[in-house]
């Protein structure tokens, strides 16, 4: 799943599919970010922030993935496995 694939959903009328598509859409940045953290010795540029910045930045983006799963659940909004992929 790419980015484009949430547009539908992001500019739906239902909130709960708005959700969805906010909670798709951390998990391609996230998951994005941290195979460019991971492979940051063998990229074809050099990132111009420390390594530490971009840990720091998924850090957050994981804390960020737990509250929408915890809303999730209260709500009862469906969300994408991320272990699928």
């Amino acid at each position: 799943m790419e980015l484009k694939d949430t547009i539908e959903l992001m500019q739906s009328e239902d909130y709960k599919e708005r959700f969805m598509a906010e909670h798709q859409q951390l998990i391609i940045r996230y998951k994005k970010l941290k195979k460019m953290y991971d492979n940051r010795d063998n990229l074809n540029f050099l990132p111009l922030c420390p390594k530490s910045i971009y840990k720091m930045q998924l850090e957050v983006m994981e804390r960020y993935l737990a509250i929408l799963e915890a809303r999730a659940a209260i709500e009862e909004v469906p969300v994408w496995d991320c272990t699928s992929e």
